[in-house]
């Protein structure tokens, strides 16, 4: 199973970081109950092994002018894999689209995009997604207000599928 080749102690750093990625070593150490090397030494471990992939701050769109979030479904002409890789390089490229998931069901994509107005989502829309190559279909739905936005997984989920397998 994932994570389970991770010990108790990896999983409560990353539970931690998770949490708030800017503490200090020293507070992470202390809050996973071993000393500051062994736990600088950990997290090196986590991030070569590709389990911690970033630190990124939690930035408020709206506090920088970006009003507009619109989840944009998308479905494509062709499903080949060059067709969907190309569609996802395409999409690495937009300021706009912040998140890019290929889907299973109706639609291949659902894009993430945030615009300082409806003007300029409007014209990102006519101008560069409906307009490229290969897309047969955008259906976007506007995001009135967000009710919840955690990052990463749920730890207490992970612990007690660990404690029933034990």
């Amino acid at each position: 199973m994932p994570g389970a080749k991770l010990d108790e102690i990896d999983r409560m750093i990353l539970a931690e970081l998770q949490a708030d990625g800017r503490m200090t070593n020293v507070e992470l150490a202390k809050r996973v109950g071993i000393s500051a090397p062994p736990c600088l030494r950990r997290v090196r471990t986590l991030e070569e092994q590709g389990y911690i992939r970033g630190y990124h701050a939690d930035i408020d769109p709206r506090e920088l002018g970006f009003e507009v979030q619109v989840f944009a479904m998308v479905g494509l002409v062709s499903q080949a894999e060059a067709d969907l890789s190309a569609f996802e390089a395409k999409c690495k490229g937009w300021s706009l689209v912040r998140e890019c998931h290929m889907l299973n069901g109706e639609v291949d994509f659902v894009l993430k995009c945030v615009a300082p107005d409806l003007r300029s989502f409007q014209r990102f829309l006519t101008e560069e997604l409906t307009s490229a190559p290969n897309v047969a279909s955008v259906k976007t739905s506007l995001v009135i207000r967000g009710a919840k936005d955690e990052p990463g997984v749920p730890f207490d989920v992970l612990e007690e599928r660990l404690a029933r397998e034990a």
